[in-house]
């Protein structure tokens, strides 16, 4: 188990740990900020989120990570999510549909 804020060395590499909760409760994701890059998971997709729809998904509880402890990372920080294409946080803030703003995300 990882905690929240609690950085890992593997391999000199250094990874932040962020809780992401929503697609399921006890998801994180990792930053690398020498390298200016987010490990997602299923939290943030290209143009997309995680699925909320499992037992323990909460849909508010993942805008409210990706919100908070992603988008307030610099726009170019890379995110390569679990599935698909790798984005940018610049790129979902301007066009992600469910958590961006044309999804009301005024940040």
């Amino acid at each position: 188990m990882v905690d929240e804020g609690a950085v890992l060395d593997l391999a000199g590499i250094q990874l932040e740990v962020r809780d992401a909760p929503g697609h399921s409760s006890g998801h994180v994701v990792f930053v690398i900020h020498d390298a200016q890059v987010v490990l997602g998971g299923d939290v943030l997709f290209a143009g997309s989120i995680g699925r909320t729809d499992f037992f323990d998904g909460d849909f508010g509880a993942l805008r409210d990570a990706i919100h908070d402890k992603l988008f307030t990372l610099p726009g170019e920080f890379i995110v390569y999510p679990g599935h698909g294409p790798e984005t940018t946080i610049a790129e979902e803030i301007a066009e992600n549909p469910f958590v961006g703003k044309p999804a009301g995300y005024k940040g």
